[in-house]
């Protein structure tokens, strides 16, 4: 199911599309009030953003998702059962995983307007630096407060590129979800091991590096991630962080971004804004999501805005 709008007062019609677009549930209106739902999905690669209005209090009884389920409270709220794991609620201002992926869930959303992010299991998966045994969210809520808002930023910031045709292409997409699942790896307690092991140490070397950065520069203009770079050379996610600060003294990532940045210097260069290059189209091209940031630092790099090298 791609980009949609749903809009009913029809609690039959309600639990058809809910049916359609999450799981197996049935639904009951607890309110007096009229049953009006309006859902908004925009799709970001794999990854759906929906935002969700309901105008009652509404009982479910679900299916389990088989989805990593991120939840953030705008107004109202949910009181949710999740089978073996007991009761929980989410209130306004609060993000955290709706239920986990594998179990049923039950629950009352009450008047509540609430974003939802969902995204296949795998995704955690490949973004672990481990990839050999499954990655579980072992908890409902992020591991501090800090690590909450920088999670709710990041579910943000993906809602906005989504909610921008223009601004999603192939390589942005790709950038900004690996960059949500890093997060939640980062922000949510979960099974995946974060600390280096001797094997990683040991293969930390120099030709690492070399097979690194060869296949970076082969496929600079493709969506490739930090997992995709650490298969080419051979070793765990892990391994290749330590490498890259060990004898580059900077990450994979920035190492990428640092790559791309100089290509969009090089296409700005040869670009002819009478054909309709921008600024921002370049920066798109190359995978910088938020143009101003793009903008900072090419300024930073090359001593002055990306428009005057366009123009010039």
């Amino acid at each position: 199911m791609r980009n949609l709008l749903f809009d009913s007062y029809d609690l039959g019609a309600t639990e058809d599309f809910l049916v359609d677009a999450y799981t197996s549930m049935s639904i009951t209106d607890d309110s007096a009030r009229g049953v009006r739902t309006r859902v908004r999905r925009d799709m970001l690669g794999p990854v759906s953003l929906d935002r969700l209005r309901f105008g009652f209090d509404m009982s479910y009884d679900a299916d389990a998702l088989h989805k990593v389920c991120l939840c953030t409270m705008h107004s109202g709220s949910i009181e949710e059962t999740v089978r073996d794991t007991g009761v929980g609620a989410f209130v306004p201002g609060e993000i955290g995983m709706l239920t986990p992926p594998e179990l049923p869930y039950s629950g009352v959303v009450r008047s509540a307007d609430y974003s939802v992010t969902m995204f296949d299991t795998a995704l955690l998966d490949r973004a672990a630096a481990d990839a050999r045994t499954p990655v579980r969210i072992t908890g409902p809520r992020p591991v501090s407060a800090a690590a909450g808002r920088l999670l709710s930023e990041v579910v943000e910031h993906l809602r906005r590129l989504a909610a921008d045709p223009d601004a999603c292409s192939d390589l942005v997409s790709a950038t900004a979800v690996d960059y949500l699942t890093a997060t939640v790896l980062h922000t949510m307690p979960t099974t995946a091991v974060v600390e280096p092991t001797t094997l990683d140490r040991r293969d930390a070397r120099p030709d690492t590096v070399r097979r690194a950065v060869a296949y970076i520069e082969s496929h600079l203009g493709e969506s490739i991630s930090v997992v995709d770079i650490a298969a080419a050379a051979c070793v765990t996610v892990r391994a290749l962080q330590l490498a890259f600060r060990r004898h580059l003294d900077t990450t994979p990532a920035r190492y990428l971004r640092r790559l791309r940045l100089a290509a969009a210097h090089e296409h700005l260069i040869a670009a002819d804004p009478a054909d309709g290059a921008t600024v921002t189209s370049v920066a798109y091209e190359w995978g910088f999501a938020h143009p101003g940031r793009f903008a900072i630092a090419y300024r930073r790099a090359y001593g002055c805005a990306p428009v005057t090298t366009l123009r010039s």
